[in-house]
């Protein structure tokens, strides 16, 4: 069975007669196999304080196994520890350098620190093996918005949104960063097709009451508002703008210019 990283589809095939008798600390003994599968099952479901425990167990006994100190990596990042992160996928890199995903998931773990140069150098690494990887060029247009090189992060949102495997994200960003540089018409034009296309996507809902406010369309912001309150009430929280979901500025300070004015 070949091992898959977090967030990919597997199946995972047992006899339960074979398992049903045993204690899981002498399954873990005699199936390795078995121990990675129910880690990668509790990270998929959130579990993380199980899952590390799981893969700490995994990997004293394979201790260099990739994909299990990739994925170990992973729920270190989501249990706040992005140096134990970085750690462990540099240390995936190692043994199996042909393998893109630790470098995408260093990568994540590197923004958390806004190591914006590092992080950069290894999307960019994904990029020249494959340049039409989604997830890696959606994550360097983040780290150039970070770095406040809107141009750019349009670029790379902009080949994010157009391949293949384009998702509705990668298209709203495209559109932020075409507002933060000013092109109000072509902006909310994208906003507008994403919004038919999904009528029940909160970022563009909330990108689409910024940008009216900002033209002066206050009726139509305040409606388009009360969509995006009932789907997402995060989009009130100016931190979480910027620094979670990683808006421009000129948009999130649009949209908090209109929420002051709305609680007035």
């Amino acid at each position: 069975m070949s091992k898959k990283s977090i967030g990919k589809a597997f199946i995972l095939f047992f006899t339960v007669s074979f398992l049903i008798f045993k204690p899981l600390a002498i399954q873990a003994e005699e199936l390795p196999e078995f121990l990675f599968e129910k880690a990668l099952q509790e990270s998929k479901d959130g579990d993380f304080i199980q899952a590390e425990k799981d893969w700490n167990l995994f990997l004293n006994r394979n201790p260099n196994d990739a994909a299990a100190l990739s994925n170990r990596g992973n729920i270190l990042l989501a249990l706040g520890d992005p140096e134990g992160a970085i750690r462990d996928q540099s240390k995936a890199i190692e043994i199996s350098p042909n393998d893109l995903d630790p470098y995408l998931n260093r990568g994540i773990a590197e923004e958390a620190l806004k190591l914006w140069e590092e992080a950069s150098s290894d999307y960019n690494y994904i990029l020249k093996k494959n340049p039409k990887d989604v997830s890696a060029l959606y994550n360097l247009g983040n780290v150039m918005g970070s770095m406040d090189n809107w141009i750019e992060a349009k670029r790379l949102f902009s080949k994010a949104a157009s391949s293949n495997n384009g998702v509705a994200m990668a298209k709203s960003s495209e559109a932020l960063a075409i507002y933060q540089l000013d092109d109000l018409e072509l902006a909310e034009k994208k906003i507008r097709i994403l919004i038919r296309k999904y009528p029940l996507f909160a970022d563009a809902r909330a990108a689409l009451t910024a940008l009216l406010w900002r033209k002066g369309f206050i009726g139509e912001a305040e409606s388009n508002w009360a969509a995006t309150a009932g789907l997402d009430i995060r989009y009130r929280d100016k931190k979480w703008l910027l620094n979670i979901r990683r808006w421009p500025p000129g948009p999130t300070n649009d949209l908090i210019s209109f929420l002051a004015l709305e609680d007035k």
